[in-house]
């Protein structure tokens, strides 16, 4: 489940205003500068600025177009940090043999991916430049866009939501009709109620038909303690084999077979300052993690090894198994080339969110994502 996603909308403002106030506080900075401006003195500041709109122009000169420069060495080694979205477990497996095959190294890059210890706050490390790139969300990229955090989706890491309604084999219910008069736990994350009355609905019931209950991020020991019916928000290809371990196998219900749009799970992104300003590091960066998940995906086995050396605390047994199921979402089942992002998926994600109250105004998506990179190191 979105484990990390940001729980209030106040906490988010809090955030947007310091971003706005250290934007601020480096243009007065500048503004001071004996030569009369930072802008020209030739020290870069990535920053978000209120002021841009979360505008994503892609740079068109010869030499700073991402489709000339993915792929390329860069110029100089550059130093980047990835702030993962969770602990390491399978979907991370790409990244960590992209680095052991010295993917990175050989594009320049010196790679540090590390779990920040608050992940809620990931994308305003990016927007500040603190963080080059992050694994987040499609929902939390258009919320921060709508803040006016200049954040870009660059590659989506997982096709399709991994979230789901699950329930207990042993309770029979495999359709969300047959919810009527059960208790459904949520984690209480902003999504939770608008996802389910979504799937509700699409099934011809409403809230009123389901008791809600908030546990917290305990949803798995909720469920298997049999406190509530079902609850939404378990991934499918982690939780379910946990349950399994267990000896409680339960059973994943789609919700985007039920109203919810299509939408990328978890995606990489990084910076609109760093995709203008920096194209040759961030295609560096997109065509060693494409050669780095084409890799584990050839080698399941190598690639958990290589996590589980990144990670020893790695649950070898769930991440195993972890890695057969995650695998087919990473190409649609080899649908799509890896990283590949539609923008109807976008667009349809981002009205459905203002439709039901996630945003508080209409947000332009085609700006959240650019497909240059992925494209290029296909090409390749």
């Amino acid at each position: 489940m979105n484990r990390w996603r940001m729980a209030t909308v106040t906490s988010r403002m809090v955030w947007v205003m310091v971003v706005i106030m250290l934007a601020l506080a480096l243009v007065a900075c500048g503004s001071d500068d004996e030569d009369g401006g930072g802008a020209d003195s030739g020290q870069a500041t990535t920053v978000a600025s209120p002021a841009s709109n979360g505008s994503t122009q892609i740079p068109a000169s010869p030499g700073g177009t991402p489709a000339e420069t993915a792929g390329s060495p860069v110029a100089e080694t550059a130093s980047v940090t990835l702030a993962l979205d969770w602990y390491p477990w399978a979907n991370h497996t790409g990244l960590y043999m992209a680095q052991a095959e010295g993917e990175f190294d050989e594009r320049g890059l010196d790679v540090e991916i590390y779990v920040p210890s608050d992940p809620s706050t990931a994308l305003q490390l990016v927007a500040i430049g603190e963080d080059e790139f992050t694994i987040s969300y499609e929902t939390d990229v258009l919320l921060a866009r709508e803040q006016g955090l200049d954040i870009v989706s660059v590659a989506a890491l997982v096709q399709q939501p991994l979230n789901t309604i699950m329930t207990l084999e042993s309770s029979n219910i495999t359709d969300p009709s047959q919810l009527a008069g059960k208790t459904v736990g949520i984690a209480g994350v902003p999504s939770d109620e608008p996802l389910l009355e979504t799937v509700l609905e699409d099934a011809g019931l409403t809230l009123d038909d389901v008791e809600v209950v908030t546990v917290g991020f305990d949803l798995m020991p909720a469920l298997l303690g049999e406190q509530v019916d079902a609850v939404i928000g378990a991934y499918f290809v982690h939780e379910s084999i946990l349950a399994e371990q267990q000896g409680k196998p339960v059973r994943a219900i789609s919700i985007e077979e039920y109203g919810v749009p299509d939408y990328y799970e978890l995606v990489l992104a990084t910076s609109g300052e760093m995709v203008r300003e920096q194209p040759d590091v961030v295609a560096a960066f997109v065509d060693a993690i494409v050669d780095g998940y084409g890799a584990a995906e050839a080698d399941p086995t190598q690639a958990v090894d290589e996590l589980i050396a990144a990670y020893p605390e790695t649950a070898e047994d769930v991440e195993r198994e972890g890695i057969q199921r995650i695998i087919p979402y990473w190409t649609d089942d080899g649908a799509v080339p890896f990283g590949t992002q539609e923008e109807e998926r976008w667009t349809s994600f981002a009205d459905w969110m203002f439709e039901n109250g996630l945003l508080t105004e209409e947000v332009e998506a085609t700006e959240a994502f650019t497909n240059e990179f992925v494209e290029r190191a296909h090409e390749e």
